[in-house]
């Protein structure tokens, strides 16, 4: 079961860029800081995001939900990878009644997928 909860401040706005099937694609990274470890930094990859995501400013908490994902890729010097959080809904943290409903709703998954 790949499932994925993250919660953190965006590093930075998100970026939105089309791609050539005509989707839009936003990235963005959420720097997670937890008192007994080194600060982390996730990148994360939201494809068709709602008009909200680009109302989202660098700083403001928010929670993740999705999968990780690592994908491959070429480059000039071979063969590259890349693991990311693809998100199936980025929420205000401030929305907490949103983020319970989201985060429940991925913990039922869960627990569906262990019964």
């Amino acid at each position: 079961m790949n499932v994925v909860v993250v919660f953190g401040a965006l590093s930075r706005a998100p970026e939105v860029r089309e791609l050539p099937s005509g989707d839009r694609l936003a990235s963005f990274e959420v720097t997670v800081r937890t008192p007994d470890q080194p600060t982390e930094s996730v990148p994360v990859v939201w494809f068709d995001p709602p008009d909200r995501a680009l109302r989202l400013a660098a700083g403001a908490e928010v929670v993740v939900t999705g999968k990780v994902r690592r994908r491959f890729f070429r480059t000039p010097a071979g063969t590259g990878s890349r693991t990311e959080v693809v998100a199936s809904q980025v929420l205000p943290a401030t929305q907490r009644k949103r983020v319970q409903a989201a985060v429940g709703a991925e913990l039922d998954v869960l627990a569906g997928a262990i019964a």
